[in-house]
């Protein structure tokens, strides 16, 4: 197997590499000199997928206001269940460098049909506000309004009646990882009536810091994403005057504000990519999780590039669905 990032990107199917290719060229392209982006563009590229209120790969959607005001919403994916089973429930951020994608997203949409269908989860796919429109913390903030309105409409009519709220897991993939954590810490200060979390799962999350890392300088011609592109993501978002070393971006780094060793927080499950530029700030945040005497599993795939598990084709994705599962099972029995 050769260490080349770019020849593993070469195993994707070419309608695959042809839409990152795509999407890639947009991000690029709608980026400003003056740090904004160009919706108009961009949105030209992002391809939405309808709710789907009929079943769809066994798994029909519906979408659900929170707050009109600033668009948030969340995308609700229900499996073809026996209604008499006690069915989890996951509350999934995705990705997008905290500035690009949404839960309509044809991406998001299908990773989230994809989850639900391995997992017999319900899925609730947080549509939250972006940058650099919206910077830190419009989005912590937005995740966590939609976890309390399920928290405080635990027999809403949207929800099944067999969903499970005290088995809760948050989920997220690059910055949807990033911000689950951080959703996570403030649902354990907070203290949820209804909703227990038991669970995080942090796929390929989205960290950082002022040092360059190993991984950083090493891995130069990853698919997806560059350090270049992530130095600009992290300018969009952080408050303006803010380094990398922001609690938000680097979690454990010597700014860090949160204390997590006192509070009850979930079992974590840390997923990293061998070809992924923050593979070492993703280990990082697993040995911090450690360090604050945590509850936390690593699952390396030492030939994953950043967003692999949009390809359902890869057998590192089809291992990662099996992980979350287990994960999942072994928490709940």
């Amino acid at each position: 197997m050769s260490n080349n990032p770019t020849s593993k990107f070469q195993d994707v199917p070419w309608k695959h590499r042809f839409f990152s290719s795509m999407i890639g060229f947009a991000v690029n392209f709608s980026r400003r000199s003056d740090g904004t982006i160009n919706r108009y563009i961009m949105n030209l590229f992002d391809f939405k997928a309808p709710p789907s209120q009929q079943p769809f790969d066994g798994v029909k959607t519906s979408d659900t206001v929170v707050d009109a005001t600033r668009n948030l919403y969340f995308r609700l994916f229900l499996p073809s269940l026996n209604q008499d089973d006690d069915v989890p429930v996951i509350v999934y951020f995705h990705g997008g460098g905290f500035a690009y994608l949404s839960a309509s997203s044809i991406p998001c949409d299908d990773f989230c049909r994809r989850l639900c269908k391995k997992t017999g989860a319900v899925i609730i796919s947080v549509n939250y506000r972006l940058a650099p429109e919206h910077k830190y913390p419009s989005q912590y903030d937005d995740g966590f309004d939609v976890l309390k309105f399920i928290d405080d409409n635990a027999n809403a009519k949207n929800l099944p009646l067999n969903v499970n709220l005290k088995q809760c897991f948050i989920a997220g993939d690059s910055a949807g990882g990033n911000l689950g954590h951080h959703v996570a810490v403030k649902a354990c200060e907070y203290g949820l009536r209804n909703v227990k979390l038991i669970g995080l799962i942090a796929i390929q999350p989205f960290f950082g810091g002022e040092e360059r890392t190993e991984s950083e300088t090493r891995i130069v011609d990853a698919p997806m994403i560059s350090v270049k592109g992530t130095d600009w993501l992290w300018k969009a978002f952080l408050p303006e005057g803010s380094d990398r070393n922001h609690p938000a971006c680097n979690v454990f780094g010597p700014k860090s504000v949160d204390d997590i060793s006192r509070l009850k927080f979930p079992a974590t499950m840390v997923v990293v990519g061998g070809f992924d530029p923050m593979h070492d700030w993703q280990i990082r945040y697993y040995e911090g999780l450690k360090k604050c005497g945590k509850e936390a599993c690593l699952i390396e795939y030492p030939h994953a590039f950043h967003t692999f598990y949009g390809v359902p084709e890869l057998k590192e994705t089809c291992l990662l669905m099996e992980a979350v599962k287990g994960f999942m099972e072994r928490l709940i029995n």
